[in-house]
């Protein structure tokens, strides 16, 4: 049979968890895949577990590269793919056996998809779970491709492995950079984005449309030395600076002046990023009673009931405390601002 999906799976020193990873995917139903595994200058015995796989199954392809980080291996896998799909996958985490039968067949089916996901199941192996675990019971709600657009710049609305995307989105749109943000002159303020994040955000700009499968497909493992929990690339920080750079290209790129909701000292920290592309915030909104009324740094802070009043400028809100996000969106209702028109969520 020939091969439809290309997995890429990029790992450096696995070898605790890459043999249920590898087992996953020889338990699809769905048997026409190929996986590239890259792997970036692993040192122990990772190498070993890799060579008795492909023994045993030819499917898999062991590409070995010197140790250069996640971005270089996997654009070292897309370059090696030739099937009309990929699908990710990494070395900690397991697919169910359905999930490609049934990711295949949803893009074959609508062909106005680019990207698919799924559900997961959030696997946890250590106390510090909260931030992770709300994080997923969030990006599982969202599920049609409206979601994926208007909740973009909260948070990553996909987990990374978990997608399968047609080949030619790579071919039109590029793949993995922390640097492709050079649409503007002060790009530098964003360069150190989350490879993922960035190329979502890129690709819905676009016009890319994702979805999700609304099934649990997939068990995703949070482990401590996980990269989004160590390096710099998935700081908070870094996060914030590549949603700011893709609202002032995207949204509010024909925008001078912008209103922010939250008046608090992170809020106005976060907004304050896009002043930095030319963006002049001129009034915040807020529920507190003891900031509206005030100003700061010149900026009147109002009550919602107030927008009204105000000039026709987009919103963000950053307010980003739990049920803040939902406040403001059933505040707003009725109001001159539509969620993915004029106004976005940003925290």
């Amino acid at each position: 049979m020939n091969k439809v999906i290309d997995v890429i799976l990029p790992l450096f020193n696995a070898e605790d968890t890459i043999a249920d990873a590898l087992e996953s995917l020889r338990g699809q139903s769905y048997p026409a895949w190929e996986c590239i595994i890259i792997n970036d200058g692993s040192t122990d015995k990772t190498l070993e577990i890799l060579s008795d796989f492909k023994r045993r199954d030819s499917r898999f392809k062991i590409i070995r590269i010197p140790h250069s980080g996640i971005v270089k291996a996997l654009n070292t896998g897309l370059e090696i793919s030739s099937a009309p799909y990929i699908a990710r996958m990494d070395a900690d985490d397991i697919s169910l056996p359905e999930r490609f039968a049934k990711q295949i067949d949803f893009l074959q089916k609508n062909p106005e998809i680019d990207v698919v996901s799924c559900l997961v199941e959030h696997n946890p192996i250590h106390e510090n779970q909260k931030g992770f675990a709300h994080y997923v019971d969030w990006t599982n709600q969202i599920i049609t491709p409206q979601d994926h657009f208007i909740n973009r710049f909260v948070e990553s609305p996909i987990v990374h492995p978990t997608v399968m995307f047609r080949k030619e989105l790579i071919e039109n749109f590029g793949g993995y950079s922390q640097n492709n943000v050079t649409e503007i002159s002060n790009f530098d303020n964003a360069k150190n984005c989350p490879e993922d994040y960035e190329l979502w955000l890129r690709w819905m700009q676009k016009g890319v449309s994702f979805a999700k499968i609304p099934e649990k497909l997939f068990h995703w493992t949070d482990r401590t030395d996980r990269l989004s929990r160590t390096h710099k690339f998935y700081s908070t920080e870094a996060f914030y600076e590549c949603k700011t750079f893709y609202l002032v290209s995207g949204p509010l790129k024909r925008c001078k002046k912008v209103g922010i909701c939250g008046a608090g000292r992170l809020t106005r920290k976060r907004a304050e990023l896009l002043t930095n592309y030319g963006k002049e915030i001129i009034f915040y909104v807020d529920i507190d009673p003891r900031k509206i009324g005030q100003k700061i740094h010149k900026r009147p802070v109002i009550p919602v009931e107030e927008i009204e009043k105000m000039p026709d400028v987009p919103l963000i809100s950053y307010l980003g405390s739990r049920g803040a996000r939902e406040d403001i969106r059933n505040r707003l209702k009725g109001s001159k601002y539509i969620e993915g028109k004029n106004f976005w969520c940003a925290a």
